[in-house]
């Protein structure tokens, strides 16, 4: 299972710290079309809100299942796993993202994460 990372997993840190030690060395890069980066409101952290002329850049992963379970802990709830479709280098292809209701419209500071390449 592919995950799209836009958020504070993006941060290899905070990736490590909440997926462990079985989690792929590099992050591929990959934009989410149709969406944006926004606040999550009453939070200091990110979602994502439908917006068809955007895009969001960020990252893909594939973990273990063993990091995938450690991920769904950290993000589970308020996010919930949703069904995208992302573009990488390679072309289009399905993953999921983490995804919370309660989307402002206020852009998230993208410049507190840098996707890993």
């Amino acid at each position: 299972m592919r995950i799209f990372l836009y958020g504070m997993l993006l941060d290899p840190k905070t990736l490590a710290r909440h997926g462990g030690p079985t989690l792929p060395a590099r992050l591929t890069r990959a934009r989410l079309p149709g969406w944006r980066r926004v606040s999550l409101r009453g939070t200091p952290w990110p979602t994502l809100r439908r917006d068809r002329t955007a895009h969001v850049a960020g990252a893909v992963l594939t973990p273990s299942a063993a990091a995938l379970a450690r991920l769904k802990i950290f993000e589970e709830p308020p996010y919930h796993r949703r069904r995208v479709v992302i573009t990488t280098a390679r072309g289009k292809t399905a993953a999921i993202a983490w995804i919370a209701p309660g989307a402002t419209r206020r852009p998230w500071p993208a410049a507190r994460i840098s996707p890993s390449p």
